[in-house]
């Protein structure tokens, strides 16, 4: 009976770029979203406008990724002082917490600025992002974020992978020993969800699970392309799957959203 209790506290957390994807999040029957734009880099800030219509569409949590660019994680006074603003806006517009991440030159955490844009935060819950797989000591990286009282840790265990990083994450669990969640996520589906769950004993898992979805537009043109990186066609979208979320969700025992 304890196991099954143990079970129902997990949380599924899904990546979204998309009022969409947040909306079949919710009805695949996570617990939360993380909203970004720009999933094809890495993952960049959405707009307030894209925050404010999914906050009025979905009852599940919301977390914002405050990221101003992709590429890496040490930013310019001006791109700092955009994250500020945009934590700002966050709180304006309601949204349960904020993803930051960002690092100093030689790979370490830069603990002075996410102190400080921990200070604009507010009642927010605050997740450092994977910037923390590209750190070169990982437990000095964590005891730094344990120092700082950030809520959570998105990382893959500085795996390509959360499955490869399986050793490193189990780790991590130990030493934050409550104090910080750590929340596996890169590569996280249906079919290794609850092994990495059971490896690790973490009690949140962090995915991206999405099924092209053809457009609606009768009218099409092959060329010019709207983009430089030709992956997908312009008729083309990666909308969150909710038969991947749905199952995740049986996976890991989670009761369905009422």
């Amino acid at each position: 009976m304890e196991k099954a209790s143990c079970r129902q506290e997990l949380t599924l957390e899904i990546c979204v770029d998309s009022v969409a994807s947040a909306m079949a999040a919710e009805q695949g029957g996570a617990q939360r979203v993380e909203l970004c734009d720009y999933l094809a880099g890495g993952g960049t800030t959405p707009s307030a406008g894209m925050i404010e219509v999914v906050r009025k569409n979905i009852n599940i949590g919301l977390h914002v990724l405050i990221r101003p660019r992709r590429g890496d994680f040490l930013y310019s006074d001006l791109e700092f002082d955009v994250m500020k603003r945009d934590i700002e806006w966050c709180k304006k517009l309601g949204v349960d917490g904020v993803v930051i991440g960002m690092l100093t030159r030689d790979g370490s955490i830069d603990t002075a600025r996410t102190q400080e844009l921990i200070a604009h935060v507010g009642t927010m819950s605050v997740t450092f992002h994977r910037a923390f797989d590209l750190t070169p000591d990982p437990i000095k990286a964590l005891n730094d974020l344990l120092q700082l009282s950030v809520h959570r840790l998105l990382t893959s265990g500085q795996q390509e992978t959360a499955l490869q990083g399986v050793p490193l994450l189990r780790e991590l669990q130990v030493r934050a020993d409550g104090q910080l969640i750590i929340l596996p996520g890169g590569g996280v589906n249906p079919t290794n969800v609850s092994e990495i769950v059971a490896k690790t004993g973490v009690s949140e898992v962090h995915a991206s699970v999405r099924r092209l979805v053809e457009s609606n537009m009768a009218f099409r043109k092959d060329y010019p392309p709207m983009s430089s990186n030709k992956v997908l066609s312009e008729y083309e979208q990666l909308i969150a799957d909710v038969t991947q979320i749905k199952a995740m969700q049986e996976a890991l025992h989670l009761k369905p959203n009422a």
